[in-house]
């Protein structure tokens, strides 16, 4: 990470501080001089704010919370989600960085973009769009629902690409080969949105079965892209964003490969996101030489999902991992319990038919010990789980 950063850091929020009251209140608090900031070190002696704090101090003082750093008049939008957290959106090229994931899928000029995300309150529906045209690509605003309407669209409009929820593809595609056919789908890139539950295992049998690659991005409303995929493991950090995997209850940072919650730093102030907590949790697969992180993993889920087993914390993501490594599975769970003074943990396993169900199992264990550095107790092939079922459940003081 280039010492620049924290430079650029240092000058846009000793700044910030002037125009937002909130922000200033905060660094006071902390006993925090932002104009000092020259290192990792300096901006990690600021507290983390977590989103449940700004959600209480737009409460109290809306709608910015005092947090914003720029004049109202320059303020493009305002997004709205849930909490309800209002976010303002100030001019900026590129979707605030997800022209990056398009650019890195090779989407285009010359590619027709379906974005079916949503267009009103929330970011989602128009960040993809700025950034698909930032790529050069053309876009149809979509938005949900019309299954059938888009189906049609996807069909004599040519579209080469969809940006949607894994569910809505899903529908898309199926309408799509129902009604015209399986020669009419042209389709061969998806921008998916991450689902909990077996999402990446999902992903793979959508790349197989529709003859799509699938591209995804880590980004959030507070704070535009965080990461994008770029073919490797996990997610590639935008250079813009300092982040740092930290202790949810210290705001420490973690060592390298640990589980904990993703911090955030952006390098503009406007909208003064500085040491902000996300509530997800991944872990850091590579980082710079100071320390903070340059390729996160797929996100573990939100940081109050994890359970405490033997001293290690569990994640949601470890058993869509065991998924996605054992050959025939469809879906698992993994459920918590104590007895007898120790920590058990058990795993369901629903197997596709004719699956081999010994090597299933034998893959199911190796595959969580490998995720979670601890063994479960036991592997059970079982029939089908509840309908939106939990991957991991505590039943710890049940």
């Amino acid at each position: 990470m280039s010492g620049n950063i924290y430079k650029d850091i240092a000058q846009a929020y000793a700044a910030a501080a002037k125009k937002a009251p909130g922000l200033k209140t905060r660094f006071e608090a902390a006993g925090f001089d932002p104009a000092a900031v020259t290192s990792l070190a300096d901006l990690s002696r600021l507290p983390v704010m977590k989103k449940e704090e700004l959600l209480k101090l737009q409460r109290e003082n809306p709608p910015f919370g005092g947090f914003l750093a720029s004049d109202l008049k320059d303020i493009g939008r305002i997004y709205v989600s849930p909490g309800p957290i209002f976010e303002p959106a100030l001019p900026g090229a590129g979707g605030h960085g997800l022209d990056l994931l398009f650019k890195t899928a090779a989407v285009g000029a010359g590619d027709i973009i379906l974005n079916t995300w949503m267009y009103h309150l929330v970011p989602a529906g128009l960040l993809f769009d700025e950034a698909a045209q930032a790529a050069g690509a053309t876009v149809i605003p979509g938005g949900v629902g019309n299954t059938e309407l888009q189906a049609q669209i996807i069909v004599e409009a040519g579209v080469t690409s969809i940006c949607a929820s894994t569910a809505f593809f899903l529908a898309l595609a199926d309408k799509v080969i129902e009604t015209y056919g399986r020669d009419a789908w042209k389709v061969k890139t998806a921008f998916l949105g991450g689902e909990m539950g077996d999402w990446m295992a999902k992903r793979r049998r959508i790349e197989a079965d529709y003859g799509v690659s699938t591209w995804a991005a880590y980004a959030t409303a507070d704070l535009g892209l965080v990461g994008y995929e770029d073919g490797g493991e996990g997610y590639a950090v935008h250079p813009d964003r300092v982040v740092q995997i930290c202790n949810p209850a210290s705001g420490e940072m973690v060592l390298h490969g640990e589980p904990g919650e993703v911090v955030v730093t952006a390098r503009d102030a406007t909208w003064p996101m500085i040491r902000f907590g996300t509530g997800d949790s991944a872990f850091a697969l590579e980082s710079n030489a100071d320390g903070s992180v340059s390729r996160i993993s797929a996100l573990q889920g939100r940081v109050g999902a994890a359970v405490k087993v033997r001293e290690i914390f569990i994640y949601p993501r470890v058993v869509e991992e065991v998924v996605i490594a054992t050959p025939g599975a469809k879906a698992a769970q993994a459920v918590v319990t104590r007895e007898n003074d120790r920590d058990m943990i058990r795993l369901s396993l629903v197997l596709e038919s004719g699956a081999d169900a010994d090597a299933a199992v034998a893959s199911a264990n190796e595959a969580f010990k490998q995720h979670s550095r601890i063994r479960a107790d036991a592997v059970n092939v079982v029939a089908a789980l509840p309908e939106n079922a939990d991957l991991l459940i505590n039943n710890k003081d049940g």
